[in-house]
């Protein structure tokens, strides 16, 4: 039996007020899941390094409403997602739990991380999730240009995750960038390989965190044309020489 954290209610408290800022739709059955998600997330980082952010207040609108704000800016029901260095489960969980019919893999380059989100998708009952223990440039050749859409938080800058994520959407989808304020600095440095890996023009996106006095934004790079095959490249070459 998963013994809830004593800030439980809290944290229900501010998805509540911070799904009703954000002008979306939570079930008590995404509610109840989120809550849960948050107790494994308390305990488990008891034990190993799961994220820097802790407590109710902060897990809350950190990371539970930065991450749903995305269902602001593209559709994603019916849709296959792939999280590309998802650490904790940030945001492709998250984006789960709120729409159930969302296809999605988790792909972490850490075995530890990759069994937590394992032990989430079976306390919370998710169908519908694969959890991948792989780097995103050694990906398995199935996944390449399979996606409709892949996005990524906090792994790296623009000019170099364009070489990680872009390889894996298939033409007509989407690149998501999770990011901070600096989004226009990290567009202009990577707009010549995002071209190149086949994206289209990047729009940003700006955001408000719910609860928060921030905003965070997102850019997002259609996908107009293939990947040409040399591509991704090995992670040492990719950090090398962004292209």
């Amino acid at each position: 039996m998963l013994t809830l954290p004593a800030d439980s209610a809290r944290l229900e408290e501010l998805l509540r007020q911070g799904f009703g800022e954000l002008e979306l739709e939570a079930d008590e059955l995404a509610l109840d899941r989120l809550g849960r998600y948050y107790a494994l997330l308390d305990r488990e980082s008891r034990v190993m390094n799961l994220t820097a952010i802790h407590g109710a207040e902060d897990t809350a609108r950190l990371h539970f409403l930065d991450c749903a704000a995305l269902l602001k800016l593209t559709e994603l029901r019916g849709k296959r997602l792939v999280d590309v260095g998802t650490g904790a489960g940030f945001p492709g969980l998250v984006l789960k739990i709120l729409v159930p019919d969302l296809e999605l893999v988790l792909l972490d380059s850490l075995d530890k991380r990759v069994r937590f989100l394992e032990l989430v998708c079976r306390e919370l009952e998710l169908e519908g999730v694969r959890c991948l223990h792989a780097r995103a440039e050694e990906a398995p050749a199935e996944l390449r240009q399979s996606f409709d859409l892949a996005c990524s938080r906090a792994v790296a800058r623009l000019n170099l995750l364009g070489e990680l994520c872009l390889p894996l959407v298939k033409k007509g989808g989407l690149f998501v960038a999770m990011k901070g304020p600096d989004a226009s600095g990290e567009l202009s440095e990577a707009r010549k390989g995002l071209r190149l890996l086949g994206g289209g023009e990047p729009e940003i996106r700006e955001y408000p965190v719910p609860g928060t006095e921030l905003r965070h934004n997102a850019i997002l790079v259609p996908k107009t044309g293939d990947t040409p095959a040399r591509y991704p490249r090995r992670w040492a070459q990719i950090k090398k020489q962004p292209l």
